[in-house]
């Protein structure tokens, strides 16, 4: 009943109360930017290029793979799957338009957690969206109940159903090997990177997201290539599945363009989390001369997240249910579309899909560790971090071998509950996100330097503020 209640709440959330704050939000701050979004390949240029001599614990390459370590996860294959079998083919065009405007959000939430980040008292960069909250807005209590979210979030949706995804993917391919035998092997591969910190789980992300997003987006190019056939009609059902009405039948359930606006968008959403907050907090110690530079930077994971990988995604889905009609597309189960879809392709379908899942979920347990991690250190100070670890630790344990329904649909409302405090902070402060933006414009991005960063002392005492009219104020 309990596990039922939640699960209610949360589809309720990510329903239309979503769609319509952080849709609105893309659209919104898209227009405050002029369009950031045209910047988009000299921002994929700036990921790859150091910035040397800035201030930072990690380079803007290791914090945006960081970063896309958390978003490129299970939504990406099982949950477009999901957004096609409830909104039919039309969901994947919406999902992309989502991840398009959804990169101005994701530049606006970096900027301003960037501009007001702190120096801890072991020289660690901290920021997000409780920082801009408490030093600029002064709502503490905002900040606080954000911290509080993205924390518990981060055991559901980036530890425990993760896990329990790597195992149940695992097992199902190797059937000999024992679920408690995975769990353990899973729990020491993590522990060995998040007992470095910061720098273990970059130097782990920096090398694992490019080659396993370049051997998924590789898988599917090769399955399309074998349904070369149907891609013209793929294209075509997926632009008219859109905008207009589709009657059940031809494979697909049968939906409304409502329907494929709804479940697109938010599964879109969910995806590429802009709006949500969460990428800000390894944004925040990235090596960068100023807030722009690694707000561009930021923006690129939304770009391959759905721009690229959930295209691809849909787009092999759509044209193996073309291709094979006996593929269930009907009875609104995405995980068993996907499967079946993958599955239709002889040879290398099912191995795409199970390494993508499994190396898709480890990455996220690393990413999400450090998002929780920073949400601690702003609510208790660094002082508990190793014990954070244990129960990380335990966490990746206990989820491998449970039942998780009632954590996946808290985690999701959890979710959607942290990316209204994190649009608060994005709203209340457009105009001068607006104002640094073209604080730039027109300037080499290198040429302005904006690095003076307040230390924080006396961390354990908990939370922070720093009034603004004394942005070098050390208190607690």
């Amino acid at each position: 009943m309990l596990a039922n209640a939640v699960t209610a709440v949360s589809d309720f959330l990510w329903g239309w109360p979503l769609i319509i704050i952080l849709f609105g939000t893309h659209i919104f701050m898209t227009i405050r930017t002029g369009f950031i979004q045209k910047d988009v390949f000299k921002a994929i240029k700036l990921s790859v290029t150091p910035d040397k001599g800035a201030t930072g614990n990690v380079s803007q390459f290791g914090a945006l793979t960081t970063a896309l370590s958390s978003t490129i996860g299970t939504g990406n294959i099982v949950g477009v799957g999901t957004a096609i079998a409830l909104g039919g083919p039309g969901a994947v065009l919406w999902m992309w338009i989502t991840g398009l405007l959804g990169m101005a959000t994701k530049y606006s939430e970096t900027i301003i957690a960037v501009k007001y980040r702190v120096k801890g008292e072991k020289g660690d960069m901290i920021g997000g969206a409780m920082y801009a909250l408490d030093r600029r807005l002064h709502m503490k209590w905002l900040g606080v109940i954000f911290a509080v979210l993205a924390l518990l979030a981060s055991f559901g949706i980036g530890c425990t159903v993760q896990a329990n995804a790597i195992v149940a993917n695992v097992t199902a391919a190797i059937p000999a090997m024992s679920p408690l035998l995975v769990a353990g092997i899973l729990a020491v591969m993590v522990a060995l990177v998040i007992i470095g910190g910061i720098q273990s789980i970059t130097r782990v992300a920096e090398k694992l997201v490019p080659i396993m997003a370049v051997f998924y987006v590789a898988g599917c190019i090769a399955i399309l290539v074998m349904n070369h056939a149907y891609l013209g009609a793929t294209v075509a059902t997926i632009v008219k599945a859109a905008f207009t009405v589709r009657a059940a039948g031809g494979g697909f359930i049968g939906s409304t363009i409502m329907m494929a606006a709804r479940y697109g968008t938010a599964r879109g959403l969910f995806s590429n989390e802009s709006g949500m907050g969460s990428a800000p907090l390894v944004a925040a110690a990235a090596q960068t001369r100023n807030p722009k530079r690694q707000a561009l930077v930021s923006m690129t994971g939304t770009f391959w997240d759905t721009v690229v990988i959930c295209l691809m995604t849909g787009l092999v889905l759509v044209s193996c249910v073309l291709r094979h009609p006996a593929i269930d597309a009907t009875s609104g189960n995405g995980a068993n579309l996907t499967a079946q879809s993958f599955g239709s392709i002889p040879y290398i379908g099912t191995p795409i899909l199970i390494l993508g899942l499994i190396s898709f979920a480890f990455s996220t347990i690393l990413g999400w560790y450090y998002y929780g991690e920073r949400c601690l250190v702003y609510l208790f100070g660094e002082q508990v971090i190793f014990l954070y670890k244990i129960f990380w630790i335990i966490g990746v344990i206990v989820g491998s071998l449970m039942e998780l329904n009632l954590v996946w649909s808290a985690s999701e409302l959890l979710n959607g509950l942290m990316a209204i405090p994190n649009i608060v902070a994005v709203l209340l402060l457009s105009a001068e996100i607006a104002k640094d933006t073209k604080k730039y414009k027109g300037k080499h991005i290198d040429d302005v330097d904006d690095t003076e960063i307040p230390i924080v002392k006396n961390a354990k005492r908990g939370v922070l503020h720093i009034p603004m009219e004394d942005p070098n104020h050390t208190d607690w």
